[in-house]
């Protein structure tokens, strides 16, 4: 058996990829392909309702809030945020804490003004860190604060987020949607690519204060602004059609085997025995990320030397766990534990861990 530790597209429910399958032969009994379907049918917009619906029980979405299912992911996010947001004269704040927080940025300085409040950047070009909230400086004045709530490449996460008071907070959760409970009232938006928790690539999940919606800017291409989205229920262009129904089925299952909290009680266990047998042998293994800044989903660590990072990966991939090469711009080990990585994967890996450098 394969054991995907991947950083995305991630594992998912073999429930859900079974139902898939079946998608991708009769559609809810309607003799054809869930990919052959019109967007506009009673049978698939059925199905996106369910979604949709499934996604604000899941994690209690207030009626303050819309919920849309775009295109384009969290890149796609990085410009329309402030395309939308950013009316003449007003400021974004971004709060950098890692590659795709520093992305966002890059991409909003790009069509307005954008202004980082925080870089936790280190001197050699890593991030170790997230800012505690109170040390975060908030202007009352900006249009947003934006912060990437996980950060994949050097495993780090926030635990808490800050008060913005009327300041809205903006929040790329991409790696760890649907992973641990939260309170939505909290955010002005919530944005997550679907491909590590919540189901296949290809749909980007937006979670956005009406208010926010109906004061955004009107002057930018129509196939841009979030109220024409919200106006033709996630409509307007044709959906990724099967990513959305494959989400129903992930969706479906989480709430099969008891919604967020049992979700978070498993991801808070599968990374604390990730992170303890690290800990056990520390002549072996490095932990980069700052003890309370560390990842839920994503674990990080080096082993003495590259050579030692090559032969563990060599003999994780002999045992069948694939995915744990770290990212290109960061080297080592990266463990991608997202929501439907199981326990038992977690105690494979914890088991080739113990057995330290051979």
């Amino acid at each position: 058996m394969t054991i995907n530790f991947g950083a995305g597209p991630a594992s998912l429910p073999k429930a859900a990829i079974l139902r898939a399958r079946e998608d991708l032969l009769d559609f809810e009994g309607t003799g054809i392909s869930v990919v052959e379907q019109s967007h506009r049918g009673a049978a698939y917009e059925k199905v996106q309702a369910t979604a949709i619906a499934l996604l604000r029980s899941l994690l209690a979405v207030p009626d303050t809030h819309e919920i849309l299912l775009l295109q384009g992911g969290a890149r796609g996010q990085f410009a329309m945020i402030p395309l939308n947001l950013l009316t003449p004269g007003a400021v974004g704040d971004y709060a950098v804490t890692g590659v795709w927080a520093r992305a966002a940025y890059d991409e909003a300085a790009l069509l307005g003004q954008a202004r980082i409040i925080t870089d936790t950047r280190e001197t050699d070009g890593t991030y170790r860190r997230v800012p505690q909230p109170a040390e975060l400086a908030i202007d009352p004045s900006a249009a947003y604060l934006h912060v990437c709530s996980n950060n994949t490449v050097y495993g780090t996460q926030w635990a808490a987020f800050p008060d913005t008071g009327n300041v809205p907070l903006i929040a790329d959760m991409t790696s760890d949607l649907l992973s641990r409970a939260l309170d939505i009232s909290r955010f002005g938006m919530i944005y997550a690519a679907a491909q590590k928790n919540l189901g296949p690539s290809g749909v980007v999940a937006v979670i956005i204060r009406k208010d926010l919606i109906e004061r955004s800017r009107k002057d930018i291409p129509t196939v841009w602004r979030y109220a024409v989205h919200a106006q033709h229920a996630s409509l307007y262009y044709t959906p990724t059609t099967f990513s959305i129904a494959t989400m129903r089925h992930v969706l479906e299952h989480a709430v099969s085997i008891g919604g967020i909290a049992a979700i978070e009680a498993t991801n808070r266990e599968k990374a604390r025995r990730l992170y303890a047998a690290l800990e056990a042998r520390p002549e072996v293994y490095r932990l980069p990320a700052a003890k309370d800044s560390r990842s839920l989903m994503n674990v990080t660590f080096f082993l003495p030397t590259a050579d030692d990072d090559k032969r563990f990966l060599a003999e994780a991939e002999r045992r069948g766990m694939v995915g744990l090469k770290g990212h290109r711009t960061a080297g080592g080990i990266r463990a991608s534990i997202y929501n439907w990585v199981s326990l038992a994967d977690v105690d494979a890996l914890v088991e080739l861990i113990a057995e330290g450098r051979k």
